[in-house]
């Protein structure tokens, strides 16, 4: 394969396909794998209270938090040697007073921007602390 271009003469020259790899190679910088993990942690306020709290899901459990229901889905994180970007996707549920459950989250949250899509509710508020590999907390049982 062979590419045509122009330099900043306005010379016509040519690239073969092996001199585009390299330079694509070059320029982007390498992308570390995310890390899957099975347990996401959060932190939740119940602003009556003052009562604040940090508490692991695991991924696809569903754990009450005050009238909320918090259910992450996916926990991604990197690795210790590159820039902390730890996301996952959550929904949140809040029971209502006549004990119907209404959606009133579903997105990513972001470890590094807690405030960027944190759960602000009334009563409680909800954000994502980080992701890990195990957690004190026994995990669910599967049928």
């Amino acid at each position: 394969m062979i590419i045509f271009g122009r330099n900043l003469t306005g010379r016509a020259t040519t690239l073969s396909a092996l001199q585009v790899l390299a330079v694509l190679a070059g320029s982007s910088p390498a992308v570390a794998e995310r890390i899957s993990n099975p347990v996401a942690e959060f932190t939740g306020v119940d602003k009556i209270t003052g009562r604040i709290i940090t508490f692991d899901v695991y991924i696809d459990e569903t754990v009450q938090f005050g009238a909320l229901q918090v259910t992450p889905r996916v926990c991604y994180s990197r690795p210790a040697t590159e820039e902390p970007k730890t996301d996952s996707f959550v929904e949140v549920d809040e029971i209502t007073l006549d004990r119907k459950i209404r959606r009133i989250f579903t997105g990513w949250m972001f470890a590094e921007s807690p405030g960027l899509n944190a759960v602000e509710h009334a009563v409680y508020d909800v954000w994502l602390k980080g992701c890990k590999q195990a957690s004190d907390v026994p995990a669910p049982e599967t049928n």
